[in-house]
């Protein structure tokens, strides 16, 4: 997919129409506040203890859902920052690519 360097579109923080420079976001690393949350949705997973769990309660004997492979391509997050105010905000392509190139 190609892509061009400079569009313009809105800036929700001028409220209006202005020229963007784009770049690919970079992944970043999970934040370590993060890992509490997980770690407590995994123990409920197991289905133990009392009441309700929700969808984190008790599996059925044989779970049917099985996931196998994973995509092949990613959706790419593209950085646009606005060159009037200079604030960036982040757009997740809509489409999923293998190439990506800003021209």
């Amino acid at each position: 997919m190609k892509y061009p360097k400079i569009i313009r579109t809105y800036c929700k923080y001028c409220k209006k129409h202005t020229e963007h420079s784009v770049s690919q976001a970079r992944v970043r690393e999970r934040g370590s506040l993060k890992k509490g949350s997980i770690e407590r949705a995994k123990k409920r997973g197991l289905g133990r203890g009392y009441g309700n769990l929700g969808r984190y309660g008790s599996k059925p004997a044989i779970s049917k859902w099985k996931r196998t492979g994973s995509k092949s391509s990613k959706r790419i997050d593209l950085r646009l920052k606005c060159k009037v105010c200079n604030k960036s905000t982040i757009r997740t392509s809509s489409s999923r690519v293998k190439k990506f190139s800003l021209e």
